[in-house]
């Protein structure tokens, strides 16, 4: 016997049915070991067994579950091998009859933990339903000499899922069966029978799979199952299309560009604050949507970002003039000036979370240090109107702060110098209509952001923050523990290294 031999169908000497046979018709089908007249048959008995069959050195390998490595080009490689070559032997009235007839077909399956289990079904069923076993059952007429037809399998991760694969030959309708098997395990079936040419369950298994929903879990493990199959473009062509999509980038940019634009225009607070979570959500660096995802397209994100500030600009100019004959957009006409404003400003600060994620914020900062205008027009706006725009600073403090913001010191510095003084005014509003915002983080952030300019400049931000706080207490934010470090760095190390450079 050829120890390379793939799938094994070797005749076996004449005996009589054992039962320890674990799997078998219940009245069995004309064989050589039974010449009897064929009777039709309704039932079946199929449980596991604990007898092991003969074990033989196969090449062909059974994965998980039931999944079965490609099919080669040369289906021969599952051929038996014949044994050496003897002169055939006159066939015996019982084996003419059954090499033309239906006969007991037994399949040995072997699994990679130790059990076994052993199949008996008549040898019509498995040569109608798959054209692997047919050609095995082809050499086994060719090369009768007696015995029972036997067929084994090694290497077979999950038994139950090859058998339920075997049982589903004898069904009409395979599709009613998968209702009550479910998305895993069909699944699974469609792997073992790709991989053992079940052409009637492959159908079955991708037409009940295209017409159910899938949840992430099953829908991973379908991509992945056909990413490995070499299956019928058309057969598949449905499910695919529910799996992949043929976005070019600049689709998927522009798509991205207008869920965007159209959240910063909703009117509709709560669902504008719930489609702002979703997005976020789907476009984060850590989501699991964002695998294989594009780039997001800085210039969409900042064009959004630059209208967002003309309609910041254009409502702290009516709420600074009182404007009575300028009036608001007809959607906006029956909202308050001070909840749009805060729409624009929860809109810019959700552009700039999402700008952080992908570490697109640092051109940001410079936008918002060079906003002069609005600077301009925070001296003149009440307090309600005006502290919204330090919101956005917060956020960019608190950023810088945790480092997880990296700007050049030209760039912190224009920022403090235009916005550490509006902070200065406005943190007692930040304490009191918080919106989200943390405000002991912040006066930690914003003493570090201090800590990292040159000790000249932080010499001059220091002592105005000490005459702020001095005056209004609490409602100015507290740098004292940013403060001590600037003392000692100043003039206690500082006088130290003077003391180097004089002698």
């Amino acid at each position: 016997m050829n120890d390379t031999t793939r799938l094994k169908s070797q005749p076996n000497h004449r005996r009589r049915r054992r039962n320890r046979w674990c799997c078998s018709f219940t009245t069995p089908p004309l064989s050589p070991e039974n010449p009897t007249e064929f009777r039709s048959h309704s039932s079946k008995k199929m449980e596991l067994t604990s007898n092991s069959p003969q074990k033989l050195p196969l090449a062909r390998r059974i994965l998980s579950p039931g999944r079965v490595s490609p099919i080669p080009d040369d289906p021969s490689i599952f051929h038996a091998t014949p044994k050496e070559k003897t002169p055939p032997k006159p066939p015996t009235p019982a084996q003419k009859e059954g090499n033309l007839g239906i006969f007991y077909v037994r399949l040995s399956l072997e699994g990679r933990n130790g059990e076994s289990l052993i199949l008996e079904l008549d040898s019509e069923i498995l040569a109608t339903n798959s054209s692997i076993f047919a050609d095995l059952i082809a050499d086994y007429r060719k090369n009768l000499s007696g015995g029972l037809c036997k067929i084994e399998v090694p290497d077979v991760e999950n038994l139950n899922v090859f058998r339920e694969t075997i049982e589903l030959m004898l069904e009409v309708d395979i599709q009613k069966k998968l209702l009550k098997i479910g998305v895993l395990r069909a699944i699974d079936i469609l792997e073992v029978s790709a991989g053992i040419m079940f052409a009637r369950g492959v159908s079955s298994c991708l037409k009940y799979l295209e017409a159910v929903p899938w949840t992430e879990e099953e829908e991973e493990k379908l991509r992945d199952v056909l990413n490995s199959l070499n299956l019928d473009a058309a057969a598949t062509a449905e499910v695919l299309d529910r799996l992949f999509t043929h976005v070019s980038v600049n689709s998927q940019q522009t798509l991205t560009k207008h869920l965007i634009l159209s959240i910063t225009t909703c009117t509709n607070t709560n669902a504008r604050n719930e489609l702002k979570a979703l997005v976020k959500a789907l476009l984060s660096k850590s989501s699991v949507y964002e695998k294989d995802s594009l780039e997001l397209n800085k210039q969409d994100i900042f064009a959004i970002c630059e209208s967002c500030l003309v309609s910041l600009v254009s409502l702290l100019e009516e709420a600074s003039k009182n404007d009575t004959d300028q009036k608001p957009a007809k959607k906006d006409k029956d909202k308050p000036l001070l909840e749009r404003t805060s729409k624009q400003v929860d809109n810019i600060n959700w552009l700039l979370d999402i700008l952080l994620d992908h570490l697109m914020a640092e051109e940001f900062v410079d936008l918002w240090a060079s906003q002069r205008v609005l600077h301009k027009m925070h001296e003149n706006a009440s307090p309600m109107v005006r502290y919204e725009l330090s919101r956005v600073s917060a956020t960019l403090f608190i950023a810088m702060g945790n480092r997880k913001l990296h700007c050049r010191s030209e760039t912190r510095l224009a920022l403090i110098q235009v916005w550490f003084r509006p902070m200065l005014s406005d943190f007692g509003w930040l304490q009191r209509c918080r919106k989200g915002i943390d405000t002991k983080a912040l006066e930690e952030a914003m003493g570090q952001v201090l800590l990292t300019l040159p000790l000249k400049e932080q010499n001059v931000l220091f002592m105005e923050w000490f005459g702020c706080f001095s005056k209004c207490g609490m409602e100015c934010p507290n740098l004292s523990k940013a403060f001590q470090i600037w003392w000692r760095r100043s003039f206690i190390h500082g006088l130290g290294t003077l003391g180097i450079e004089s002698r």
